[in-house]
């Protein structure tokens, strides 16, 4: 038994695991961060620009009893939506995080082309 547990402390203090940990730390807070970003901001200056649109009240009506201009939660108590507002909500989420993924990889990217040149 000792020695599990000495091999499963070696396991967790090797850097990669400690710094994978890091990374998913740091990543679902940085989503939280994009969600708002997109949710508060991007997207009421969106919906502001074409026409005052609500996206997260978007949705297309799959049930006949379902009134037109019916609040998106309201609806889906009524019947079946198709809520696309959301899905372009988490689109441009996506893309900025990925944007913002592409930029951190490339600055890392350069910095290790850096260290090695100087070596």
């Amino acid at each position: 038994m000792k020695n599990t547990m000495s091999e499963f402390k070696d396991f967790i203090n090797k850097g990669n695991v400690v710094a994978l940990a890091v990374g998913i730390i740091i990543g679902a807070e940085f989503n939280k961060i994009v969600a708002s970003l997109v949710e508060d901001i991007i997207m009421p200056i969106i919906g502001k620009i074409v026409g005052d649109i609500n996206f997260s009240n978007m949705y297309l009506a799959l049930s006949s009893n379902i009134p037109a201009g019916m609040p998106l939660a309201d609806a889906k108590k009524i019947g079946a939506v198709l809520a696309y507002g959301n899905f372009i909500t988490l689109l441009i989420n996506f893309i900025i995080v990925a944007f913002a993924v592409f930029w951190i990889v490339k600055i890392i990217n350069k910095m290790n082309r850096s260290q090695m040149e100087i070596k």
